[in-house]
């Protein structure tokens, strides 16, 4: 059910305006998730500085988190998006797909983090306490751990954002699996 439409630079406050431009300039274009930020004077920045935000994570283990908490709330949108950045990350059509499984056999660290991140999606928070427990074990730490619920926090405000919305997906679809 589409609810919201997708706004151009010249139907969004000046403040917008400007992050539409670097946008732009940055990635190449303003994909619809974002522009439908921009009906809100303050979303789109607000987003952004939490999506573009310092943290212990590596490129690669945001895009696990991304991608299994996008899986596991079912966001076509975020899918398609994900599967791209993950895809300009190094991981493989295969890789992709065992990620949203929630099992990674290719590299035992990223699948602590999958583990761990799919349980936090899936439980609102209360994972389980032996993939945390196992997520320290391959080295991350409590910083590593907050860090990973911002991830799913960013991830589920778009998921969020996808649901309400059904903005048209601007990305390649993400393969069924």
């Amino acid at each position: 059910m589409k609810t919201v439409s997708v706004p151009t630079k010249e139907q969004v406050s000046p403040e917008n305006q400007v992050l539409f431009e670097n946008l732009t300039k940055s990635i190449g274009r303003v994909p619809n998730l974002f522009a439908v930020y921009a009906h809100s004077k303050n979303a789109l920045g607000t987003y952004l500085a939490l999506a573009n935000a310092k943290t212990s994570l590596r490129a690669k283990e945001k895009e696990v988190v991304n991608l299994i908490v996008s899986q596991v709330n079912g966001c076509e949108y975020c899918l398609a998006a994900h599967t791209a950045i993950a895809k300009s990350h190094g991981f493989t059509d295969e890789q992709i797909l065992e990620i949203r499984r929630g099992s990674i056999s290719f590299d035992v660290k990223f699948d602590a983090l999958v583990k761990l991140a799919k349980s936090i999606a899936e439980n609102k928070g209360h994972a389980d306490q032996q993939l945390i427990d196992n997520f320290y074990a391959v080295g991350y730490d409590e910083g590593s751990l907050i860090d990973v619920v911002i991830v799913v926090g960013d991830k589920t405000i778009t998921n969020y954002v996808y649901a309400l919305t059904g903005v048209p997906i601007d990305f390649p679809a993400a393969p069924s699996i």
